[in-house]
């Protein structure tokens, strides 16, 4: 059964400040630069993957609105500021500094539910070199999470073709985690979850039945299905797997009736069994009864069933995991600062120069270039404005102006985007087998902005 709740624009209550969901040494930088006399000077900072996990053809962007709720809760009350200085943290100037603390700059950032490649700046945030390095680990720490479980949904929702999944990996990752986990997944795709405060918070539609123990609850298999059915209805999915499913089918189809929503499997050669339940079904007349499987699919698994008679999925570990790629491994890195602390100050592009992990200086743009079938073909990332072509896509949107959120939206429209987003890749971004990124990623220098 699917309980399903208005899509609406996320106003998450956080309750706490999150400030405090960050690495001491934002601070230690902070405190440093305020005695420095540079942490007034305007800087860029860009968050970005210098490579995707090995063999991905693209990534997805989420977890944006869940950075706005945080971003607006990142405030440095009586609490976090005792804590601080209690523990010789910051020093008194720094923490009358914090107490002050609200981010006044501007954000700019891939929309939710886009895709991203290897260098493609997918958040760009503008202000204060104190007030932005402070948002760093809280950035990183909702985009990576949320952008690997995307990315891997969004490879399991293709691999189904059009086949449903439900998200159903709470039992499997932190509490909290798991919430996001089924919003992100739901971005790129999911039809449910089972998490009932992803419902409740985001109002991504929950689905449900039984598990196994309900089963051994009862003093038998046929007492377990008639509670069920006498309690849900005969709409409802009975788990056939807990002893013999062949039994378990046939006893299922007896009580229910054709009627009979769908039957779960949950262990063996989901194949195989798949294969025998459906022609049990159609022999008993249960010819509109579904099969949905579950038992610690990903998105070779899916699609190794893709010939087999299954109408739905369940996954749970390889989802909240990443599929084998837990984090994005976004970065944020400073690529522009002024020279001095006034708003005049020109600015000038900085970038690292370490061995393996270099970054590119100036606050970039991206376009995502269309040919004429409108098929993607190339990022072109520059750091002038950007050029987009009659077809070409402007990658960036505005996310935070003079310290004011201003791109919040419905998950409704990150879900519509990421299809609109994966349909217009090349057939190969969809290849589950190793190669490269699905576009190439161009570098321009472009002229000065304004």
């Amino acid at each position: 059964m699917v309980h399903t709740l208005p899509l609406r624009v996320p106003l998450v209550d956080l309750g706490d400040s999150t400030a405090l969901l960050t690495d001491r040494y934002e601070l230690t930088m902070l405190q440093a630069a305020l005695r420095s006399g540079t942490a007034e000077r305007r800087s860029v900072f860009e968050v970005f993957a210098r490579h995707l996990p090995a063999g991905r053809r693209y990534g997805v962007v989420a977890g944006t609105g869940r950075l706005l709720d945080a971003i607006e809760a990142f405030r440095f009350d009586a609490a976090e500021l005792e804590f601080l200085t209690a523990n010789g943290i910051v020093d008194q100037p720094t923490a009358q500094w914090l107490e002050r603390y609200r981010f006044s700059g501007n954000i700019w950032g891939y929309a939710e539910g886009d895709c991203y490649f290897p260098e493609s700046p997918i958040l760009v945030v503008e202000g204060t070199f104190a007030e932005a390095v402070l948002l760093e680990t809280l950035a990183l720490s909702i985009l990576n999470h949320d952008c690997a479980v995307a990315s891997a949904a969004s490879r399991m929702v293709h691999a189904a073709h059009d086949r449903p999944i439900i998200e159903m990996g709470s039992r499997r990752t932190h509490e909290s985690a798991a919430v996001a986990s089924a919003r992100a997944a739901y971005i790129a795709g999911f039809a449910t979850t089972s998490n009932l405060e992803a419902g409740r918070l985001y109002g991504v539609p929950t689905a449900g039945t039984s598990a196994h123990s309900f089963t051994l609850l009862h003093d038998s298999e046929r007492h377990a299905f008639e509670a069920q059915l006498a309690s849900v209805g005969d709409g409802t999915t009975l788990l056939v797997d807990t002893y013999d499913v062949e039994r378990a089918v046939r006893t299922a189809v007896e009580l229910a009736g054709p009627g009979l929503g769908a039957v779960r499997i949950d262990s063996g050669d989901l194949g195989v069994v798949a294969r025998r339940v459906r022609e049990q079904l159609d022999a008993l007349g249960a010819r509109d009864t579904r099969i949905v499987v579950t038992g610690d699919l990903d998105e070779y698994g899916i699609a190794a069933l893709g010939a087999a008679p299954v109408d739905g999925y369940g996954v749970g570990t390889s989802l909240v995991t990443g599929s084998g790629a837990p984090t994005a491994s976004l970065v944020y890195k400073l690529v522009a600062r002024a020279d001095g602390p006034d708003d005049g100050a020109p600015m000038r592009p900085v970038a690292k120069r370490s061995v393996g992990k270099p970054s590119r200086g100036g606050r970039k743009t991206a376009v995502r270039r269309i040919d004429g079938h409108g098929t993607a073909h190339a990022e072109t990332v520059s750091t002038g404005e950007p050029t987009p072509g009659p077809r070409d896509r402007v990658l960036q949107v505005p996310l935070v102006a003079g310290g004011e959120i201003v791109g919040r939206e419905t998950l409704r429209d990150a879900r519509e985007r990421h299809r609109r987003a994966v349909a217009e890749l090349p057939p190969t971004a969809l290849q589950l087998s190793r190669g490269e990124p699905a576009l190439p990623t161009e570098f321009v220098d472009g002229g000065p902005r304004h």
